[in-house]
């Protein structure tokens, strides 16, 4: 399988750029106060509508059949 340039400079500089970014948020999730979590959680929870209905499955069922649609389609 052959990798072009931009797809090999591109991982490296996630592989690179990855640890330093975690550990970035690390300190940064270190240094919140109690507002600013309680905050970031409202944050969270606020774009799930009030009356929004819990589902009844994962996902993964539909996900599945998508993939097998794919892949029927890709096939010659």
């Amino acid at each position: 399988m052959a990798v072009d340039r931009d797809t090999e400079r591109w991982v490296c500089t996630w592989q690179a750029a990855g640890p330093l970014l975690a550990e970035i948020e690390r300190r940064e999730l270190e240094q919140m106060t109690d507002e600013e979590w309680r905050q970031a959680v409202e944050d969270v929870l606020s774009v799930i509508p009030p009356d929004a209905e819990a589902p009844t499955t994962s996902g993964l069922v539909e996900q599945q059949k998508w993939f097998a649609k794919l892949r029927q389609k890709s096939d010659c």
